[in-house]
């Protein structure tokens, strides 16, 4: 159990923050703050820099990518905010397969654990190289099987179409359910919910590759 809870904590942290403000200043003045915020948002330019920024170096922090994607659909709406977190993420994970390829096992163990890269690489042998579709939406298997394929020397041209096309799904998602969420004053609650999706497939993950074995 405290395996699969250490890699979670740092999303479980911030899945606490859209609830501390209602428990220590109460709905209507969280409402009205979050009504000043989207009345007189900050520059488009501004919130732009800092979703890509983020989801860039999502490959070395444990950024929750879900919730950042989920607040540029708020502030950029779906299509502006969509397009935002797709480069952000794919720029994460361009840089990530990019030093896995040039520096390998160094890089690679710089980058993510041994066990969760044992674990990705016991799932790439069930799912062979749709597990980069398969996995971008869950944190750490992500990662690890970007590092996993860059190590292992795949090429450009078959790393990018499957992971811009499933980042473009991804972020096309979030984005949208942030302009919802917006819409309807369901921010709070949205966060929530794209933070918690992710950690259940956190769990799901580790799961999956305790089950899986490889054959000598």
């Amino acid at each position: 159990m405290r395996e699969l809870l250490r890699p979670m904590l740092p999303m479980i942290v911030v899945l606490a923050i859209p609830i501390v403000p209602f428990v220590l200043f109460g709905q209507e003045r969280v409402d009205a703050q979050l009504r000043k915020w989207r009345e007189e948002p900050p520059p488009a330019a501004f919130v732009s820099a800092a979703v890509i920024g983020l989801l860039a170096s999502d490959i070395f922090l444990p950024i929750p990518s879900s919730a950042v994607s989920t607040l540029a659909g708020w502030q950029l709406g779906a299509v502006g905010g969509a397009l935002v977190a797709w480069t952000g993420m794919s720029l994460g994970a361009a840089i990530g397969f990019a030093l896995a390829k040039r520096f390998g096992g160094p890089a690679v163990a710089w980058l993510t654990r041994a066990e969760d890269l044992d674990r990705t690489r016991r799932l790439a042998e069930r799912f062979g190289p749709a597990l980069l579709i398969l996995g971008r939406g869950v944190p750490v298997l992500a990662e690890a099987t970007v590092l996993l394929v860059g190590m292992h020397g795949l090429s450009w041209r078959r790393f990018l179409p499957p992971v811009l096309l499933a980042n473009l799904g991804l972020a096309i998602a979030y984005a949208a359910f942030g302009e919802i969420a917006g819409r309807h004053q369901w921010l709070p609650l949205a966060l929530g919910v794209s933070i918690a999706l992710p950690v259940l497939m956190v769990a799901a993950f580790r799961l999956a590759a305790k089950d899986t074995t490889i054959a000598p």
